[in-house]
C-alpha cells in the first residue's frame, strides 16, 4: 500500500511539475499588451501592422532591463516584458524618426531624432533644438554617447555637440559645439576601454579624442574611400571600423582590412557589432556576416554569410546585444533575433523570450 501511495504521490508531483513548467513557458512567451494612442501611417513598399514597427533604426536596453526601439513612423517603443508601449505626439514625443538612444547616469533616457534631441525622465519628454544650442537638429544614427564621466555627446550631420547640465539649470543654452572637431558628418560615437572617444564620419575617416588632442585617421591609414560607418572594440582591445568596402582592425599601430575577398558578404557595408564572446557581425546591403576571429585566415569557416535563404529578408539598420547576451537586429522589415541557425522575426505578439 505504501508503495502504491508513493507511486501516486510521485506521479502527481510529475504532473504538477509538468503543468507548472508549461504555465511558466507560456507566461515567458506571452504576448505583451500593446499600448498605443495613434495610428501608424503606412510606409511603402510593405506595411505590416503585426510588426513592432516596419523600420527599426536604433535599439537600446536601459538600466532597468527595458528594451527601447527607435523607429520611423512609430516614434519610440519600450518593451518591459509586460507592455509594448509606443511614445509619440500624444505623449510629447513630436518625432517619428529615432536614430539614437542612450541613458544618462541619472536614469534619464535620451533620443536622437530628426527634430533634435529628446530627454525622458520617466514621466515627460523634453525637446532640445536650436534654441538650446543645437544648430543642427538632424541627429545621426548611433550618435548619442554617455561617457564614463557622465558627459553627453551628440553627433549630427554637421558637427558634434556636448550637453552642459549646469548651463541647462541656469537657463542658458545647454548644448555647445565640440570645437576640436571639424564640421563632420557623424556616423558613430564610441568610447573605448581606455576612455578615448572615437568619432566615425561618412566623409572624413575616423577621429580619436584622448581628452586633450584629436587624431584623424583617414584614407592614408587605409580606411577605404575615406568612409567610416561604425566603430567597435573587441575583448582584446583592438578597434574595428566599417568602411565602404568592408571592415578593418586597428591594433594601435597598424590597420588590417577585411573585404569580400576574405569572405564578407555584400558589397556595401554599413554596421558592426562585436559580441561579448568576440564574435563579430557585419551588416551589408542584402546580407549579414558572422565572423569568428579565433579562426586563422585564410579559412572559409571563419565567415558565415546570411541572406534571405536564412530567414533574413531585409537590410539591417541597427544591432544590439542585451544584458542576457541576446542580439537584436532592427531592419527595414521589422525586428529579428537569431537562433544560431536562422533569423526569425519578432512581431508584437512575439516570440520575445526564445
Amino acid at each position: 500500500m505504501a508503495s502504491f501511495k508513493t507511486t501516486i504521490t510521485f506521479s502527481l508531483f510529475i504532473l504538477l511539475s509538468s503543468c507548472f513548467g508549461q504555465l511558466k513557458t507560456q507566461e515567458n512567451n506571452s504576448a505583451p499588451t500593446v499600448v498605443k494612442s495613434f495610428k501608424t501611417t503606412g510606409l511603402a513598399p510593405d506595411f505590416d501592422t503585426t510588426l513592432v514597427s516596419q523600420y527599426i533604426r536604433s535599439i537600446f536596453q536601459d538600466s532597468k532591463g527595458n528594451l527601447w526601439f527607435g523607429t520611423i513612423g512609430d516614434g519610440v517603443v519600450r518593451y518591459d516584458k509586460k507592455n509594448l508601449q509606443y511614445f509619440s505626439t500624444r505623449e510629447g514625443f513630436i518625432s517619428n524618426s529615432v536614430f539614437a538612444i542612450n541613458e544618462d547616469h541619472q536614469g534619464n533616457m535620451w533620443f536622437g531624432t530628426d527634430q533634435g534631441v529628446y530627454q525622458y525622465n520617466g514621466k515627460t519628454f523634453r525637446n532640445f533644438n536650436q534654441k538650446d544650442g543645437l544648430q543642427q537638429i538632424d541627429i545621426s544614427r548611433r550618435s548619442i554617447l554617455v561617457d564614463k564621466s557622465g558627459k553627453i555627446w551628440v553627433g549630427t550631420h554637421r558637427g558634434v555637440y556636448q550637453y552642459d547640465a549646469e548651463a541647462d539649470q541656469q537657463g542658458k543654452p545647454s548644448f555647445s559645439v565640440f570645437s576640436l572637431l571639424p564640421e563632420i558628418n557623424t556616423a558613430d560615437i564610441f568610447e573605448d576601454k581606455s576612455g578615448n572617444i572615437w568619432f566615425a564620419t561618412s566623409n572624413q575617416g575616423v577621429f580619436k579624442y584622448d581628452g586633450k588632442t584629436i587624431t584623424n585617421f583617414n584614407e592614408k591609414a587605409q580606411l577605404g574611400e575615406n568612409y567610416a560607418g561604425g566603430i567597435a572594440q573587441d575583448p582584446a582591445g583592438n578597434m574595428w571600423f566599417v568602411f565602404k568596402n568592408g571592415i578593418c582592425k586597428y591594433d594601435g599601430k597598424t590597420f588590417t582590412e577585411y573585404t569580400a575577398k576574405d569572405g564578407l558578404g555584400g558589397t556595401e557595408f554599413w554596421g558592426i557589432l562585436i559580441e561579448k564572446s568576440g564574435i563579430i557581425w557585419i551588416t551589408a546591403r542584402g546580407s549579414n556576416t558572422r565572423y569568428n576571429p579565433s579562426i586563422s585566415l585564410p579559412n572559409p569557416k571563419a565567415f558565415s554569410v546570411f541572406t534571405s535563404a536564412n530567414g533574413f529578408t531585409c537590410c539591417v539598420q541597427s544591432m544590439f546585444q542585451d544584458k542576457s547576451g541576446k542580439v537584436w537586429w532592427g531592419t527595414g522589415q521589422g525586428l529579428y533575433n537569431f537562433d544560431q541557425t536562422r533569423f526569425y522575426q519578432v512581431k508584437r505578439s512575439g516570440p520575445w523570450q526564445n
